[in-house]
């Protein structure tokens, strides 16, 4: 029950409390770290290593203020040992993980890459994430469109989008909806705030479709 003794919305899952910011909110807006045994901070982006969690939201301001204030020892109650790249390393895992997970819709063919087979999927297909490379032509990315109900991501590089389509670089892909989808998005919010792309400006086309 919050303030007010008015019930709280729990449809969206469980909430945790940002050890930076002290903001309270859905679970997976956050990135779990936990101590490993030689009192090292560890990112645990796929949250399943064993330990106390401590959570922070997956923006780049809460993450860089958590690593500059030291506040996971403050979290975990006892000294702790923070890397000085801890941002740059969360960051990396999450490319990875977003990578890897589109990967994987690929093999199982809810994937395609290619402004012309993206297109064809864009009008016959039910399309639930368009995915275009951060450094690819605007000009050509403006002529796909994000359906509606979908969600755009313009986070990861051409080459970053090669990888998971197994290519040396992609300018355009997209997911069907469901599957692994809805994966993708919530992995792809977090690295979204991490990530600081146009010198950390977020474009319209992102606000109205992240």
């Amino acid at each position: 029950m919050s303030r007010g003794g008015q019930h709280k919305d729990r449809s969206d899952g469980p909430e945790r409390k940002c050890i930076a910011t002290g903001e309270i909110a859905p679970k997976r807006g956050f990135i779990r770290f936990v101590v490993s045994p030689d009192g090292q901070v560890a990112a645990d982006t796929l949250e399943k290593l064993p330990g106390r969690g401590m959570w922070v939201s997956a923006d780049r301001a809460a993450l860089e203020l958590a690593v500059k204030k030291n506040l996971f020892s403050r979290a975990a109650k006892q000294p702790v040992q923070v890397s000085p790249d801890l941002v740059e390393l969360v960051e990396k895992q999450l490319t990875r993980r977003v990578t890897d997970l589109i990967a994987l819709a690929r093999k199982s063919g809810k994937a395609v890459a290619g402004f012309e087979k993206v297109k064809d999927w864009l009008a016959n297909e039910n399309v639930g994430v368009l995915l275009q490379a951060s450094d690819g032509s605007e000009r050509g990315k403006s002529k796909l469109w994000t359906p509606e109900g979908a969600r755009y991501f313009g986070i990861l590089t051409a080459q970053e989008l090669g990888l998971a389509f197994g290519r040396q670089s992609v300018i355009h892909g997209a997911l069907a909806a469901g599957g692994l989808a809805p994966r993708v998005v919530e992995e792809a919010r977090k690295l979204q705030g991490l990530r600081i792309a146009d010198g950390g400006q977020t474009t319209e086309k992102d606000r109205r479709n992240a």
